[in-house]
Parts: C-alpha cells; sequence; structure tokens
C-alpha cells in the first residue's frame, strides 16, 4: 500500500532552518492537497499548512513568514521549509496527502529547536 515517507527533521538552534520532504511510494491517485502538521505532547494536531492542487497556500498564524510549503506533483512529494525556527516550532511534524480514496499520513518526524 502507500507509504508516505519524511525526512529531514532534527535538532537545530533557534533562528535556524530544517526543510522537511515528504514522498509517496508506489501509485497513487491525484492529490487534491497535500498539508503538514504538528503534534506536541497533549495537545491537539494542528495544520501548520497546506496546499491545494490548484496551487492556493494557507499557513497557521504561527507560521506565516517563516515557513514555506511546496510541492512536487510529477514526483508525489511535499516540502516543508522552516526558517527563523523558535523553541516552540518544537513537535513531531506530519505530513498529509488527501485524495478522494484516502487520507494519508506519513510516520512523523521529529523537529527540536533549541533556545
Amino acid at each position: 500500500q502507500v507509504q508516505l515517507v519524511e525526512s529531514g527533521g532534527g535538532l537545530v538552534q533557534a533562528g535556524g532552518s530544517l526543510r522537511l520532504s515528504c514522498a509517496a511510494s508506489g501509485s497513487i491517485s491525484s492529490i487534491n492537497a497535500m498539508g503538514w502538521y504538528r503534534q506536541v505532547p497533549g495537545k491537539q494536531r494542528e495544520l501548520v499548512a497546506g496546499v491545494t492542487s490548484g496551487g492556493t497556500t494557507n499557513y497557521a498564524d504561527s507560521v506565516k513568514g517563516r515557513f514555506t510549503i511546496s510541492r512536487d506533483n510529477a514526483k508525489n512529494t511535499a516540502y516543508l521549509q522552516m526558517n527563523s525556527l523558535r523553541p516552540e516550532d518544537t513537535a513531531v511534524y506530519y505530513c498529509n496527502f488527501l485524495t478522494v480514496r484516502y487520507n494519508y499520513w506519513g510516520q512523523g518526524t521529529q523537529v527540536t529547536v533549541s533556545s
């Protein structure tokens, strides 16, 4: 079955940058939207950034101006460029691909920002 494979997480100092990638393995139907979510213990998973098939993007207020979501439709890959990272960005980040049939989720990748 289809899997979303995430990479790019790690430990970074405040003010630094990371680039997350999410690639779908195997055959996948048309992707209507891609998104990045994050979750910290005891809190709800929240949408960080999303992009539709038409290219429309939206961002959580907390990351607007610092994070950029992009996609490569030919490669079925989503990216999240994270700049000016802050300690409060520390979380497990999950990618999500929305199709008419399924919501596909990545395995999660830890992002830790030290002060």
